[in-house]
């Protein structure tokens, strides 16, 4: 077997999980901060053609005839380019929303106000000569703003401050070894895996017509399924249907974490490779005997992702074992 097999291509259908696995050790950083400029490239593109724009905001105003002045900072603001629309997003049957839809308040509690300034992305109207306000806040999820930590509080109060200000929000979570940041979700990092728990996720909070009668869109997805189609909801009837896999493969390839990242060798399982359910692990398994297949048979590898074969986990242990590979790579204990 050769000692690395590596290509420019993700060979997942979406999230990478050796990269993931990766940068949750050595960095987030290394993905967290560039994607949001490929979030916000991939975003203007639909959003130009609608009237609205996009932007990464160093901070943006939220106020309320009732309170002070606080400046939260976005990963990315979309805008809305026409001073003359007027209203939130207030669905109206005009489209549906992407994923499982549920009452916001039967998966949230309110949390006090939050007065400590951060990043994110945030979506806004482009208004000549008036202070513009969001129309929707994308946040890509750190490990910081994951957990019981003051960070992890500190971000969930900055959601609800969003959320009470009528700003739909975005939340994009590709860290499987953290619990989400909804408690009614089933917890993928508990040793036995709940049922009907998922490692990724993108949840869309629409706080309308209020926070008490909003809906929370679940949008959860596995190892080696494509980062799904998601409905952000803008204005009125406004809405993009966004395809967030796209900009995540562009960057993949146009960084060259591929070749350049070290744990995404497809001859090595994943770091913390028993962070993964035991379904999630089938599906690394198979993608990587799939990448070696291909390999072995002399495709060019920037051609795929491959078909992968429906074996056991058992089974498909057996066949990396046998091919060389190291079955017990680095590790922490859940």
């Amino acid at each position: 077997m050769p000692r690395r097999v590596q290509s420019i291509r993700n060979q997942y259908r979406g999230i990478n999980a050796h990269l993931h696995s990766y940068w949750q050790q050595m960095g987030w950083n290394n993905f967290h901060n560039p994607h949001i400029t490929y979030l916000l490239s991939a975003l203007k593109r639909q959003l130009l053609p609608l009237g609205y724009t996009a932007t990464i905001e160093e901070s943006i105003q939220l106020r309320r005839a009732y309170e002070t002045v606080r400046f939260p900072k976005a990963d990315l603001t979309v805008y809305d380019l026409d001073p003359t629309r007027f209203g939130q997003a207030t669905p109206s049957g005009a489209y549906t929303l992407s994923g499982v839809v549920v009452p916001m308040p039967t998966m949230m509690q309110r949390n006090p106000i939050s007065e400590k300034p951060y990043r994110a992305i945030a979506v806004y109207p482009r208004e000549t000569g008036v202070e513009r306000e969001p129309v929707a806040w994308i946040e890509l999820l750190s490990p910081s703003n994951k957990g019981r930590s003051s960070d992890g509080q500190d971000y969930l109060m900055k959601r609800y401050d969003l959320l009470d200000a009528g700003i739909v929000f975005v939340e994009l979570d590709y860290l499987h070894e953290t619990p989400s940041t909804l408690d009614g979700l089933a917890d993928y990092t508990v040793s036995n895996n709940q049922t009907g728990a998922h490692p990724y996720r993108i949840l869309v909070f629409l706080p309308h017509p209020s926070f008490e009668n909003g809906d929370i869109s679940l949008n959860e997805f596995d190892v080696d399924s494509p980062i799904p189609l998601v409905t952000l909801p803008l204005r009125g009837d406004d809405h993009l249907q966004v395809d967030f896999n796209v900009p995540y493969q562009r960057q993949f390839e146009e960084l060259l974490y591929g070749l350049d990242v070290e744990g995404v060798d497809y001859v090595q399982l994943p770091l913390n490779f028993d962070r993964y359910s035991e379904a999630d692990q089938t599906r690394i398994v198979r993608r990587m005997l799939a990448v070696l297949a291909a390999q072995a048979a002399g495709h060019d590898l920037e051609s795929g992702p491959f078909p992968v074969e429906d074996i056991s986990l058992e089974e498909g242990l057996r066949r990396l074992q046998a091919l060389g590979t190291d079955l017990n790579p680095t590790q922490n204990n859940r």
